[in-house]
């Protein structure tokens, strides 16, 4: 191994992953396949931080690497719908009287940023999830090549689906932070 940091370059990131025996390799391979990162983060901090340094910043890095080496192959978790359709189905079928749709910023280390849509009801007072929209996910649904300006995909997407649901439900849309994700924005409350 080089004296230069395993983080630093791909180079030096590509010739660690390298180094390790192939049942390691595997096992992270496995959890990438699996889309599980944090699993797949945790065996090479727990392999490399103690011989090599390699801490959570440097295993996301390499994990990123194999999630980019298999791409397509990686069986990701469905994306949520987002058409008017499949929105208004699941609203009719969480009981209560919905009263307003709402988009909410939420994270993870897995997603990092993303929206849920929420539906608000009344008789009983309650929310329900309807959706849930990821950087990927968000970037499907507006399309390949759609540039959403300085703003996160998940937030224009959540505008789009959000609002043509309310619309469709004739309730009110309510998005408290569509332009700086917040997590402790103001909710919407009924009257």
């Amino acid at each position: 191994m080089t004296s230069e940091p395993v983080g630093k370059r791909k180079e030096a990131r590509t010739a660690w992953w390298e180094s390790l025996p192939a049942g390691i390799r595997d096992q992270v391979d496995g959890y990438v396949l699996q889309d599980s990162l944090l699993g797949a983060v945790r065996v090479l901090v727990d392999v490399g931080f103690v011989r090599d340094g390699v801490g959570v910043g440097t295993a996301q890095l390499i994990v990123g690497d194999r999630y980019a080496h298999y791409g397509d192959r990686v069986a990701r978790e469905p994306d949520s719908p987002l058409d008017p359709e499949s929105l208004a189905l699941r609203a009719e079928g969480i009981g209560g009287r919905v009263v307003a749709i709402e988009a909410v910023w939420d994270g993870d280390t897995v997603h990092d940023w993303f929206v849920v849509l929420l539906a608000i009801t009344e008789d009983p007072d309650s929310e329900r999830s309807l959706a849930t929209i990821p950087w990927g996910a968000a970037e499907r649904f507006l399309g390949e090549g759609t540039d959403p300006g300085p703003r996160h995909p998940s937030a224009v997407a959540a505008e789009r689906a959000g609002g043509a649901l309310a619309a469709r439900l004739g309730v009110p849309f309510h998005f408290a932070s569509p332009d700086t994700p917040d997590d402790e924005a103001p909710r919407w409350r009924a009257a």
